[in-house]
């Protein structure tokens, strides 16, 4: 199952109960945690989030709705004797932002706390199930989107075939590898006749800060549902390319380009009070556009 779980939709200041950028994506039984700003703990703990599940974190960039709640959390696992190796992606400052922090407090991590620089495009986890890699955006500060894809699952067995091919069960792990086999007769048994093809594997994009360039729209062509930022409504175009960000319309004609199936948008800006013009403007352009909820799970 690939899901992602909403627990901040707001740019920089915390308005109107809505909070800064974090989200859980869950994928083979794994939370990663994508972007810890301030007061992501509290949204844990609301949306009964299980921490210990959380092995990945990925920080898109240093701005400070985006991380600020990131040493706080690690403090907390810490009290909380948490005992799984704890991997941080992010640009190059933070970790000497995080372990300075840990350093002037004392504090005494019972897990190993790994960082992994991120300063190019490309794969960060590589898994048998899944992989996570990172793509550059356009914004004012270094800043990376991250993909969520979950591998191409293995063939199926058709049994009635494979039983009257005499295909012995012990073979069937090489079947769903998509392997041929070769009978007692020394006669080639071809996986497809034996086989079902399996479903491609679904994939989530979370497309951070960043204003509108289509050179972005090869990173998030054909996926399932890719989250991209909407700080400003479209009449605030001029704006948002002098701030770095993106519009409403902007985000939806990024997700009609790159013909993706859903897209979430969040990361408002506080001078709204209320949301409903975003997803009205974005659906003009893009149908199936839903604002980014805080606390609600949205399936891939």
């Amino acid at each position: 199952m690939l899901a992602v779980t909403i627990l901040g939709n707001n740019s920089a200041v915390p308005a109107f109960d809505r909070h800064p950028t974090s989200q859980i994506v869950t994928m083979d039984g794994i939370n990663f945690l994508v972007d810890c700003g301030e007061g992501t703990q509290i949204q844990m703990m609301k949306y009964k989030i299980r921490r210990a599940k959380i092995s990945h974190i990925f920080i898109s960039h240093l701005h400070g709705d985006h991380y600020f709640g990131l040493v706080g959390l690690i403090n907390t696992f810490g009290l909380l004797n948490h005992q799984q190796d704890l991997h941080v992606f992010g640009p190059s400052p933070l970790q000497e932002i995080i372990e300075l922090q840990l350093k002037v407090a004392n504090a005494t991590l019972p897990f190993q706390l790994y960082f992994h620089t991120i300063n190019k495009d490309g794969i960060l986890v590589d898994e048998s199930k899944f992989e996570v890699r990172c793509f550059r955006t356009n914004h004012r500060i270094e800043c990376y989107g991250f993909v969520f894809t979950e591998k191409k699952k293995p063939r199926k067995i058709n049994l009635e075939k494979a039983r009257e091919a005499e295909i012995p069960a012990n073979f069937y792990k090489k079947l769903e590898e998509g392997l041929d086999y070769i009978n007692k007769k020394n006669e080639l048994i071809k996986n497809e006749e034996v086989t079902f093809e399996s479903s491609k594997g679904k994939t989530y994009i979370f497309c951070a800060d960043t204003k509108y360039d289509e050179s972005l729209v090869p990173h998030l062509r054909g996926a399932d549902i890719i989250y991209h930022e909407t700080t400003y409504l479209d009449n605030l175009k001029d704006k948002a390319v002098e701030r770095f960000h993106s519009t409403s319309k902007q985000a939806a004609l990024m997700a009609k380009k790159a013909k993706v199936k859903k897209l979430l948008i969040g990361h408002f800006s506080s001078k709204y009070a209320e949301l409903v013009e975003f997803e009205k403007e974005a659906r003009e352009i893009f149908e199936n556009t839903e604002i980014a909820v805080e606390g609600v799970t949205y399936q891939v």
